[in-house]
């Protein structure tokens, strides 16, 4: 991520929150091991011009805490519940942090009892759609093996108080939460009504976002997998544009408000011609428009390959369309997909000129999938350095992972705002380089 789009006006106060002090000698002390000591800090910023800028304004250089294991910690682990809850949608990832959650906490910290609830926070609620399940090392077994989610998930607000009664009722001291930012927005109420309560329950986050959208989060799981799974379906997209004389591959793929699944896997296929993301807005009509740009590209080449981020070019779409949302408050985006499949095949009908178009969603595949090598070892990282946090006593924050480490990060600082492309960074002029669109 640019750190350049947080200032040192904005930011929040990185200080993590702690429920009290951490004097329980931890169950892994024993082993010979490393502990991290909560003196380590991570910079935030890296680049000299950001450190600059803070040295100028006499303000001490913002640093995130380091994760890891600490040798002294808050609870006493055989005496407490611990929970875990999956909102949102479907994430290649899941169960994989699902999985880890449970065996840290069980064979390494020896908890009581684990519950799994089900269907995001409609699980957590005292009126619950289902029981949850009670999670042990077999009934998580193979689960990393698979895609989806054996918690299920749900959108939407639900009331913080009732969840900490629930929680209260089962004795819970330690919930964990997977979700992007608007879950841990839920979280962070969540966090509000058990203070006011004045109760010793932790609140850990892992964030989860296929679009790897959220703030001072350098990479979130699922992210490597979906750029991953995207190139068969671009690669068959760009064998049929290939096949057909005026031939076009369009392929839609993930990203609301960030553009970085389609970015990533243009570089990935260097084949795009043309790639749309919801931070470069872009013309359709004109001289310099899209569909001229198209047509002189079929002239001279006779196929195109392009790849649309789903939340791209939504200016064009919705002009005079009422804005309707989603059970998170989401505004609920049309089909980029299908409104450039429509103009594309008018506008060539109206030349008179000859064209071949394939349409590829394969964005609900994708998400469904199971994790590949690289994010199911990010995952079980994410999952451990989580209960790591969790059982020292830290609650109202996040594990993520910056500058090449795992670290503590405020909910405050990753809900502040949604990360983007740079439209005039290295990554998008990249983009523009291999594609050689204007």
């Amino acid at each position: 991520m640019d750190t350049h789009c947080l200032t040192t006006d904005e930011l929040p106060d990185l200080t993590i929150d702690k429920l009290g002090s951490s004097s329980v000698v931890s169950p892994i002390a024993k082993s010979s091991r490393y502990f991290t000591n909560d003196s380590e800090k991570i910079l935030l910023y890296s680049h000299s011009k950001d450190l600059k800028t803070c040295q100028s304004s006499d303000k001490a250089l913002p640093m995130l805490e380091r994760a890891g294991p600490r040798q002294k910690i808050f609870f006493d682990a055989k005496k407490i519940n611990c929970g875990i809850v999956t909102c949102g949608g479907l994430c290649p990832g899941l169960n994989d942090v699902i999985r880890t959650i449970v065996l840290s906490l069980t064979w390494q910290y020896r908890v009581k009892k684990i519950f799994g609830f089900r269907y995001g926070y409609a699980g957590l609620s005292l009126k619950a759609p289902k029981e949850p399940l009670v999670l042990t090392p077999e009934a998580v077994d193979e689960i990393h093996l698979k895609g989806g989610d054996i918690l299920s998930l749900s959108r939407g607000h639900q009331d913080s108080n009732d969840i900490v009664r629930n929680l209260e009722q089962r004795k819970i001291s330690l919930l964990f939460v997977i979700g992007g930012d608007g879950t841990l927005r839920g979280a962070s109420d969540i966090v509000k009504a058990i203070k006011k309560r004045n109760l010793k329950i932790g609140v850990i986050g892992v964030p989860k976002t296929i679009d790897n959208d959220i703030c001072a989060v350098e990479q979130s799981f699922g992210f490597s997998t979906a750029v991953e799974a995207s190139r068969s379906a671009i690669c068959g997209a760009h064998e049929e544009a290939k096949a057909a004389w005026n031939g076009v591959g369009l392929v839609k793929l993930m990203g609301r408000d960030s553009g970085f699944i389609a970015a990533y896997a243009t570089l990935a296929n260097s084949d795009v011609n043309f790639c749309f993301i919801p931070e470069v807005p872009f013309v359709l009509n004109g001289e310099n428009g899209f569909l001229r740009s198209l047509e002189k590209r079929l002239d001279r080449k006779r196929h195109a390959l392009i790849v649309v981020a789903e939340g791209a070019g939504q200016d064009l779409i919705q002009k005079d369309r009422c804005q309707e949302r989603d059970a998170s408050g989401n505004i609920v985006y049309s089909d980029i997909g299908g409104f450039l499949k429509k103009e594309i095949i008018e506008y060539f009908k109206k030349k008179k000129k000859p064209l071949v178009l394939k349409y590829i969603d394969p964005s609900y595949i994708i998400r469904s999938i199971p994790a590949n090598s690289q994010d199911s070892a990010f995952c079980l990282r994410l999952g451990q350095n989580a209960v790591h946090a969790g059982m020292s006593g830290r609650t109202n924050m996040v594990v993520g992972y910056w500058n090449q480490y795992f670290v503590h990060i405020p909910i405050s600082l990753a809900i502040l705002k949604k990360k983007k492309v740079d439209p005039i960074g290295h990554l998008w002029q990249t983009v523009l380089e291999t594609t050689g669109q204007i």
